[in-house]
């Protein structure tokens, strides 16, 4: 079975800009429930179709297909409800390691979350120094929950 194994963290400086080119994204959900989510993805100027199961701990199934390009633009606009994800994804090689920055836009501005995958849950990995506070197991900043409550609506409440 194909499995994502990955962790999520905040940001505490600003040291991380200039370390890699972004690349945008839009993003939008055909199912967004706690048991699967079915993600229609834009990147750059490739489209992709990903089905994810239910995350234990830090493990989930994943399976991404890339489909046409026109195909995920009529998908987004026409079956995705809004608001959709609106971001910037910076890839920031960091001693042996893929760092995935998410710098978002629209109604999640302000967010930025750092996201690297392992190969396994306890695998040890060193952490730039532009790393905050991890919020792995903090379902809000999961990107699915971002659609139905964005970070602009709760960012002053916690």
């Amino acid at each position: 079975m194909a499995q994502e194994i990955e962790r999520k963290f905040l940001l505490k400086n600003e040291r991380w800009r200039g370390l890699a080119e972004g690349v945008l994204y839009r993003q939008g959900y055909l199912c967004a429930s706690p048991e699967r989510t079915v993600r229609v993805r834009i990147a750059g100027d490739r489209g992709y179709l990903a089905v994810k199961g239910v995350t234990l701990g830090t493990v989930r199934s994943e399976f991404e297909y890339i489909i046409p390009l026109s195909d995920a633009m009529e998908m987004l606009d026409t079956l995705c409800p809004q608001p959709q994800i609106e971001k910037k994804r910076y890839t920031i090689p960091y001693q042996g390691r893929i760092w995935e920055v998410d710098e978002f836009f629209g109604l999640n501005k302000g967010l930025i979350i750092a996201e690297i995958e392992l190969a396994s849950e306890d695998e040890h990995f060193d952490r730039p120094e532009w790393i905050g506070r991890e919020v792995t197991g903090d379902t809000r900043y999961y990107n699915a929950a971002l659609c139905t409550m964005p970070y602009t609506a709760w960012k002053s409440e916690y």
